[in-house]
């Protein structure tokens, strides 16, 4: 499942590092270009929305296989596609489609043992946001060496030697909501309007990834400019210098089982607020924005994780509707802040980039310092 959730999520990111070199392709400009991203950011959120849900209504191995299959073709889709609209347009199916990771966070913490789901959801959690880092490393080494086309056809054949995996691997789970496919849907809002402590987690959570992906959307524009060598090549090696943060997730599994979440999620955001701050006094030279990587996507993952087991907690039997809610928000987070560091980039470079960064991490911060996020809140119904 871990390596699973890594390869499947890789897919949403791929484009990254490669925004320059398809603006060239297609002789569109970067703000152009980074609609890509955007585009596949809100595409993998409504996925999360409209898909996500069924792993408590449809039995999980079924889901699985047909979300892969769907997945490969919009993958070689994309590789082929002959225009920009069309980039766009199937980019959006991409991140649509890819959301396999995000059913299997919910099955781990079913079948760990009691006491154990947030080391269980941690492990898987691990897969998941180094798959994130990787997808940026193997996106800028590969098409820099074959093309952009080159990695999406690539991640598509991947996907049906992970489907074959699944089908051996994963044991048959029966669904746990029995009803229609609008009921499951109508529910969501019910679990919204309940946890209180569910909104506070997903807002949180939006902050962070939205600054998260802004950062990494905007980054090979201004390795582009400021620094010699392939954008793609570089911006990829520094992705693999942040994987070294992936190794906090399955210890953040472990210590949301045992420490308050207030503690964890305050701590990794001030760790984020403080890289924005260090790239931007650095004017972003490799020297600030290896440490501050680093320190980025430690602090991510580790508020990801702790967020997550968390939220599966309110209600183990609608973990994947709980799960649709957290990252509907996380995502849409995600997708808001591309397109505003898209913009941000264009009007005020390097420095407004590193501001909007700090500012949204900041807020996180506060939210969480202010709101007093408390183990024992997670059973509060509002």
């Amino acid at each position: 499942m871990a390596i699973t959730a890594g390869v499947v999520v890789a897919n949403n990111y791929y484009n990254q590092p490669l925004l320059a070199e398809i603006a060239q392709d297609t002789g569109r400009s970067e703000r152009a270009a980074a609609l890509i991203a955007t585009l596949t950011q809100i595409g993998y959120a409504l996925g999360l929305l409209f898909l996500l849900p069924l792993g408590d209504m449809i039995e999980r191995r079924r889901i699985l296989s047909i979300l892969l299959v769907t997945s490969c073709a919009m993958l070689t889709g994309f590789a082929l596609a002959p225009t920009f609209p069309a980039l766009v347009f199937i980019g959006f199916l991409v991140g649509f489609s890819s959301v396999v990771p995000q059913f299997l966070p919910p099955i781990a913490a079913r079948l760990a043992p009691k006491g154990q789901s947030g080391r269980a959801v941690g492990f898987v959690m691990g897969g998941l946001l180094l798959g994130i880092i990787l997808s940026r490393f193997v996106g800028g080494i590969f098409g820099g060496l074959f093309g952009w086309r080159a990695v999406y056809l690539m991640a598509a054949a991947m996907m049906i030697l992970l489907l074959v995996l699944l089908q051996r691997s994963l044991p048959r789970m029966e669904p746990t909501f029995r009803g229609s496919y609008v009921g499951l849907i109508r529910s969501l809002a019910d679990f919204f309007l309940r946890y209180g402590r569910l909104r506070l987690l997903a807002f949180v959570a939006a902050l962070q990834f939205g600054a998260f992906a802004m950062f990494w959307t905007t980054l090979v524009f201004h390795v582009e400019r400021s620094m010699t060598g392939e954008a793609t090549v570089i911006v990829g090696l520094l992705a693999l210098i942040g994987a070294a943060g992936v190794l906090a997730a399955p210890m953040a599994g472990r210590l949301s089982d045992r420490l308050s979440a207030s503690t964890i999620i305050s701590a990794s955001g001030a760790l984020m607020a403080f890289s924005f701050l260090l790239m931007g006094l650095g004017g972003g030279t490799l020297v600030w924005l290896i440490p501050a990587i680093v320190l980025l996507d430690l602090g991510m993952q580790v508020g990801h994780v702790t967020s997550m087991s968390e939220v599966l907690r309110l209600d183990p039997a609608a973990g994947n509707r709980l799960n649709t809610i957290y990252m509907v928000i996380r995502f849409g987070g995600a997708a808001l802040g591309t397109f505003a560091g898209a913009q941000a980039w264009h009007y005020f470079g390097w420095t407004g980039v590193m501001a909007l960064g700090a500012g949204m991490t900041a807020l996180a911060l506060f939210v969480t310092l202010a709101s007093r996020i408390a183990p024992e809140a997670a059973t509060n119904h509002d």
